[in-house]
């Protein structure tokens, strides 16, 4: 097998959400492999200028975009901007995405609906004005980034659970309708990372951190760095056959029960 099967010159990667975290990490893969970025994010426009630094400051050609995936009129827009400035987007990676930690009979209605719009119908817009290139050229790629909850449901994460599982029957769907366009949809669910949002609960003796290293099989957090691989294996040739999957990148959690605390 040759490695050209994965290679992404002269690609164009869409990655929402990836001035930071493992948005972040993924595209940083994705530019390794040698793809074209293109960064969204929504927060700031110094914030945005500040990741495209980075991104190139590791030799990587990145451009950014700031937009809100949950407004269409904004999508559309930027979508033809990118499309006139930088080339017809190839990759698209929907990652952008909120969570919310609260108990659902203590939750606003409003903050529930923002969840959803957020992580499940932004991706729905992105992918629906993207794929209209994908389909005139006859390919494209789209990945969908999931979540363990696409698959388990946890104390007061029940609006992203909603949302996640509902992106994973939102990836199956676009899979089924675009894979005759030669589009191939998938999706990827993170395990537990380290990133600098979860440092607080990593510290050792932490309850959760305990909890995640004996509930993992690996023993240990993901490294954002650990989601490159199939991150560019979905967005590049060797996937051309591989659709309407979810790859689990969490170093076997949803393989196993779990174990006793006093198990080695």
């Amino acid at each position: 097998m040759s490695l050209s099967l994965f290679d992404l010159k002269n690609k164009v990667a869409l990655v929402t959400g990836a001035t930071h975290g493992l948005g972040m990490a993924m595209a940083q893969g994705l530019g390794r492999a040698g793809a074209t970025l293109v960064i969204n994010g929504a927060s700031s426009q110094t914030k945005l200028d500040a990741a495209v630094a980075e991104y190139t400051a590791l030799g990587l050609q990145a451009h950014g975009y700031l937009f809100d995936v949950t407004n269409e009129t904004q999508v559309i827009e930027n979508i033809q901007r990118i499309e006139q400035e930088v080339g017809s987007i190839d990759i698209l990676v929907n990652n952008a995405g909120i969570i919310k930690r609260t108990p659902l009979e203590d939750m606003e209605v409003k903050d529930f609906e923002q969840v959803i719009k957020v992580d499940l119908v932004s991706p729905f817009i992105v992918s629906k004005h993207v794929v209209k290139g994908m389909i005139a050229k006859g390919e494209g790629k789209i990945i969908n980034i999931c979540s363990m909850m696409s698959e388990l449901g946890r104390n007061t994460v029940g609006a992203y659970a909603a949302a996640k599982g509902g992106l994973k029957m939102l990836t199956r769907n676009m899979a089924t309708e675009w894979a005759k366009y030669n589009v191939q949809v998938n999706g990827i669910g993170p395990g537990y990372f380290a990133t600098s949002q979860t440092a607080p609960i990593r510290k050792e003796g932490h309850p959760f951190n305990d909890f995640i290293i004996s509930r993992t099989p690996a023993g240990r957090w993901g490294d954002p760095e650990d989601l490159q691989g199939a991150t560019i294996f979905l967005a590049s040739k060797a996937s051309d056959f591989v659709n309407g999957q979810i790859i689990y990148v969490d170093g076997g959690l949803l393989a196993t029960i779990g174990k006793p605390a006093n198990e080695n």
